[in-house]
């Protein structure tokens, strides 16, 4: 499905790399005018291509405060399918390949081995693992930050995933993917959300020891 314009796509492509956004933030990110965002922003939500909520779908609620908050807007599952590239359409075609002619387990196999590659590439600081991680995730294409919870917990989000349309058809991706962070932080991973299943972000809660990371750099 066709972008109703250049700018919307530019837009669209905005909030898949980097996450969700007001129409301020979008101006930014761009260089244009709030004016200039809101008409291919609501051409985008028209064609249900992005929805618009009163706070970001990930990290914890927003401080109260005055005035009506400003609109947050986030890519839908069709969003996302209409930035589908010919290159993870091939990668379902071999994954269906593999599922039909050597089963389930070939597919589990293969999400290991993807999972466990990608986190052998990653960086981590000893002082603020996941901020690293977070770091080099993003440099690997997953767009993702961190968001602080409670203090000991903190959230990891990726606002966009490069094989998300695979990951929907073949869960164990996301699966393995977590089970690999997990192994390589040290720690349980529990995912919250997940772009596959059609959230607006996927979202995964660590556990952090701050006062020992403030002790050990003292």
């Amino acid at each position: 499905m066709k972008f109703p314009g250049e700018a919307a796509e530019r837009i669209a492509r905005s909030l898949q790399i980097q996450g969700p956004a007001t129409v301020a933030e979008l101006g930014v990110r761009l260089g244009m005018t709030a004016a200039g965002i809101r008409r291919p922003l609501s051409a985008l939500a028209d064609v249900e291509f992005v929805v618009a909520t009163e706070r970001a779908p990930f990290g914890p609620a927003p401080a109260p405060r005055r005035g009506r908050p400003s609109l947050v807007y986030s890519l839908t599952p069709t969003g996302r399918g209409a930035l589908t590239d010919d290159s993870e359409l091939l990668a379902i075609d071999v994954l269906r390949f593999l599922q039909r002619t050597v089963g389930d387990q070939a597919v589990k196999e293969f999400a290991r081995e993807r999972a466990e590659r990608l986190v052998s590439t990653l960086q981590l600081d000893p002082l603020s693992p996941v901020e690293s991680l977070a770091v080099t995730l993003t440099a690997a294409g997953y767009a993702a930050t961190v968001e602080e919870d409670n203090g000991t917990t903190v959230q990891l989000c990726q606002h966009h995933c490069p094989v998300v349309d695979a990951a929907t058809e073949f869960p164990a991706l996301c699966e393995a993917e977590t089970a690999a962070l997990s192994a390589a932080l040290g720690t349980h991973v529990l995912r919250l959300a997940t772009l596959a299943h059609g959230d607006g972000v996927c979202t995964a809660v660590i556990p952090v020891n701050r006062t020992h990371n403030r002790k050990v750099s003292a």
